[in-house]
């Protein structure tokens, strides 16, 4: 049996999942979550073999998860599937360690098929996905760019971001400046905007 940990925060959608993938003869969905920060204690205790893992969760990503789970729990395979086909999500997804990467609109069947073959040690990603992943290229964003619009991204002040970030204010308007040029934008919301647009927050 392969041992199946979901993670997805809409109730509704995780149950059905679950009922699905559940009666399929060689998968059992071992714990099901619905917060980003349950997904690596809910991975330890149950052990599974492969992680399935909504992007959007509340308390962490899922993105951020899957890089916890690859040091924590090497031996879970690391599903990604999203409502959000963005090319920068499925970068940012594969540098994480993700085996593989779905958007939600594809038959139950194909999800149960991607979850073996990620078992089996393939690379599983949404075709039309892969083309404009490599059409877009990497993120202009430095890591320390991303972090000051993700702290900006809820109205925060510049002294706010540089409390939370621990840096100098004129570093962290430096990095919202370097940011806003890169997203081709107006102003530091715009940039958030942009950058979550294209998947790099």
């Amino acid at each position: 049996m392969i041992r199946l940990l979901l993670a997805e925060d809409q109730g509704m959608m995780r149950g059905a999942l679950a009922l699905l993938l559940g009666l399929e003869p060689d998968i059992e969905v071992v714990a099901q979550v619905g917060a980003g920060d349950e997904i690596l204690p809910a991975a330890l205790a149950a052990g599974p073999d492969v992680a399935l893992l909504d992007i959007e969760l509340p308390g962490r990503s899922g993105l951020d998860a899957a890089a916890e789970l690859r040091e924590r729990c090497p031996g879970c395979k690391v599903l990604i599937l999203t409502t959000f086909g963005r090319p920068g999500y499925l970068r940012r997804a594969m540098e994480a360690g993700a085996a593989g990467f779905l958007v939600k609109d594809g038959p139950v069947e194909e999800l149960a098929a991607a979850v073996r073959r990620v078992l089996a040690g393939e690379t599983v990603i949404d075709p039309a996905l892969a083309a404009a992943a490599l059409s877009a290229g990497p993120s202009p964003l430095t890591a320390r760019e991303r972090d000051a619009l993700t702290a900006a991204a809820d109205g925060a002040t510049v002294a706010d971001i540089a409390a939370r970030l621990h840096l100098s204010e004129s570093t962290v308007r430096n990095y919202l400046s370097a940011a806003i040029g890169k997203t081709g934008t107006r102003n530091r919301m715009e940039a958030v905007r942009a950058a979550r647009q294209q998947g790099w927050l």
